[in-house]
């Protein structure tokens, strides 16, 4: 069973280094990150999705 991480924020001034030190801490060991808005297409959502294999976790 493997924890996988997933990071976004809306803007590309926000920052990731909360929400990525926090996957880590919870043992993901792949993370999958993007800087987009929830209304564009999120193409790193997307290869997660594709990732993610019966028994993981994710942690958004």
């Amino acid at each position: 069973m493997t924890r996988i991480g997933y990071a976004r924020v809306s803007t590309l001034d926000q920052n990731l280094d909360y929400q990525l030190d926090e996957l880590k801490k919870s043992g993901c060991t792949k993370i999958f990150q993007e800087k987009t808005s929830s209304v564009n297409k999120r193409p790193e959502f997307e290869k997660c999705l594709d990732y993610l294999r019966e028994g993981d976790t994710l942690v958004v």
